[in-house]
């Protein structure tokens, strides 16, 4: 099949119906899936027509009722010259039209769902929206669970997805501009935000960043993620991602920027602060005190997640005398008969807890669960009584491999971040560990989005600048925006509705 972008501006060969469709036919030469429907009007002169579109692609109902008939009986004028207007005006049913002559537009909408008419003593075409392709129906997004707010997520079809974001948006001043990426894909893309909340410079850049995309094919959003992030090797990315349109809503009411591909659910937003990490959708729908706790829960998740095993092999291995001495002898007596050094242990039972995590993630829903607990209990059983780890080095395991699946948007930086500050405690002790958490935070003081700091949001120059981060303030109380997102900073009025 040939590709649409090496015809350029090419243009119909010809006003003859039977040389332009051969012209056609050449192209798509080898794609038994593209059908030429010839058609005949028999007032005045006798019009011929060819319909082309893709078998599956289009609504055939909406086909024949609308384009089919209408053609077979309408009245046409005598001059060609003023045919395409006629059908474009007064006979064709189609809420979409569009009319050209550009050999590239018309193998674009073949390919993506529309049919195109050509007609005789005609040397352009009209491109007619007939897709009809079969979509998943509307779910709730399996990684996004809540318990309560919106059950619906984004499906694989981009018109689907920019309707259900629309209908949370009921404003003009929502911007959605079409992209198509991919020489051989070509597939479509949208550009959301909000004019008046949006930073504009923030949305110059990403379209400056966006035309420098030249790939083959884009079959998810996370293609694009890492071609316009600040860094090409960060260990932390500096794009967020989600497939509740209610979650892309709340992003461009701050002053961030959506992408949505077609053919994936997965909508990628912009600037992406690391405080995102740990805040849920859910947080927003339940009293603000329930959301605090559970906020702060998943930040000391991560705090332990990566700390955790680090503190332990420091305190055994490099500083016991730290160690309450009952703990000391309990932890002694549980190694005895182990074969091997305790960074190694606990290396063993973190790789061992994540291959049953990732398998338990890839079977079927009840399979995969049972694997998980299963899995674990029986290894760390017999893992124990086998003398190969100790007992204390399962727990350890356990509270971190738990703690971190509290923060799944972060789950590769956390179990990088893990393993450094392991191997920095083995060699250091507690100094290692304090070594790591600096740089650790020097490390993240230094990354950006979009030119925005992703912790940008820490700083405490403004109380309302923390009101959403370690926890959430109520409604009436979170005033502004973040300033550093967008230059309109004013939310609500001041005071809110409450006393």
């Amino acid at each position: 099949m040939g590709d649409s972008s090496d015809f350029g501006s090419a243009e119909l060969p010809s006003a003859k119906l039977e040389k332009n469709v051969c012209y056609i036919k050449n192209i798509f030469k080898g794609d038994d899936t593209i059908d030429y429907r010839c058609i005949k009007n028999n007032s005045g002169k006798g019009t011929d027509f060819c319909l082309i579109y893709a078998d599956g692609m289009v609504n055939n109902k909406l086909v024949n009722d609308d384009i089919v008939c209408p053609l077979m009986k309408c009245r046409l004028p005598e001059d060609s010259g003023g045919l395409m207007e006629t059908l474009l005006q007064n006979v064709i049913f189609s809420d979409s039209i569009q009319r050209t002559a550009k050999i590239d537009g018309i193998i674009q909408a073949v390919e993506y769902g529309d049919t195109v008419l050509l007609a005789e003593g005609c040397s352009d075409s009209l491109i007619l929206n007939t897709k009809g392709y079969s979509t998943r129906s509307i779910e709730e997004p399996e990684s996004e669970r809540v318990l309560r707010g919106p059950r619906e997520g984004f499906n694989e079809s981009l018109l689907v997805n920019l309707s259900m974001l629309r209908r949370k948006l009921h404003t003009s001043d929502l911007k959605m501009q079409y992209r198509v990426f991919g020489r051989k894909t070509k597939t479509k893309a949208c550009v959301c935000y909000l004019g008046s909340v949006a930073d504009k410079n923030v949305v110059d850049e990403l379209g400056r960043r966006l035309d420098r995309i030249d790939i083959d094919g884009t079959l998810d959003t996370e293609y694009l993620a890492e071609l316009i992030c600040d860094g090409r090797h960060m260990m932390l990315d500096t794009v967020g991602s989600t497939e509740r349109p209610d979650v892309v809503a709340g992003k461009l009411l701050e002053g961030r920027i959506a992408v949505l591909l077609d053919g994936t659910p997965q909508a990628i937003t912009l600037p992406y602060l690391f405080v995102e990490s740990f805040q849920s959708d859910e947080d927003y729908y339940l009293n603000y005190v329930f959301a605090s706790i559970g906020r702060f829960l998943r930040i000391l998740s991560f705090i332990i997640s990566t700390t955790l095993p680090g503190v332990y092999i420091a305190l055994v291995t490099l500083h016991p005398e730290i160690l309450p001495t009952p703990l000391f002898v309990s932890i002694i007596q549980s190694r005895q008969g182990v074969p091997f050094p305790t960074t190694l242990e606990m290396i063993i039972m973190l790789i061992v807890f994540e291959l049953l995590r990732e398998s338990g993630t890839r079977m079927p829903g009840v399979i995969g669960q049972m694997l998980g607990v299963v899995g674990a209990i029986v290894i760390g059983n017999a893992a124990v009584e086998a003398k190969i780890v100790s007992a204390p080095i399962i727990i350890i395991m356990a509270l971190a491999g738990i703690t971190g699946m509290m923060n799944p948007k972060i789950k590769g930086f956390t179990i990088l971040t893990r393993t450094v500050i392991i191997i920095l405690s083995t060699t250091f002790g507690m100094y290692g560990l304090l070594f790591g958490n600096v740089a650790l935070l020097i490390y993240l003081y230094n990354v950006t989005s979009f030119g925005v700091p992703v912790m940008q949001s820490v700083h405490i120059e403004k109380f309302q600048e923390i009101k959403d981060i370690a926890f959430r303030a109520p409604w009436n109380k979170m005033i502004k925006r973040p300033s550093k997102l967008t230059k309109n900073t004013t939310r609500q009025k001041q005071g809110g509705a409450g006393k």
